[in-house]
């Protein structure tokens, strides 16, 4: 569903100029993705989409160019790689063990990934905790972590 809607996003504001987030919440409700102003917020900052001039001199979202996102999620895979110490799993919450100070880097990573089943991050200091749907998507997630260690 999250991946469907950021999808969508990307789509309607290659097609029209939306100049707000009420007015992005409006069209994906029309296009059948109704979402909250917080949802529609942190998709914005994971898609990186920015504000941009038009010509109408009205701003609107624009999407980042591909390579620059690519870019982005390879940074981000890298921090959580160089940063993760130890994973456990809680039934079907995952909890990372980070270097101090780098739990929040670890959780815009996997924010950024596209994690299959991905509730929700919380981070502290050095503990990130992982909201997973079900027991079995955490367990699929840990060893996702792992085969990035090998």
């Amino acid at each position: 569903m999250k991946r469907d809607r950021q999808e969508k996003i990307l789509e309607l504001i290659a097609q029209s100029d939306i100049e707000t987030q009420h007015a992005l919440a409006e069209a994906l409700s029309e296009a059948g993705y109704p979402s909250t102003q917080a949802t529609i917020s942190r998709d914005i900052r994971e898609l990186g989409i920015s504000k941009e001039l038009a010509i109408a001199g009205k701003y609107r979202y624009r999407a980042p160019q591909k390579s620059n996102h690519a870019e982005r999620a390879a940074r981000l895979r890298t921090i959580f790689r160089e940063s993760v110490v130890h994973v456990a799993i809680a039934q079907n919450i995952v909890v990372i063990q980070t270097l101090p100070g780098l739990a929040s880097a670890a959780c815009s990573a996997i924010d950024g990934m596209s994690v299959s089943g991905l509730v929700g991050t919380l981070a502290g200091d050095d503990t990130a905790f992982v909201a997973m749907e079900d027991n079995r998507a955490a367990e699929r997630f840990k060893l996702e972590i792992e085969d990035m260690f090998s």
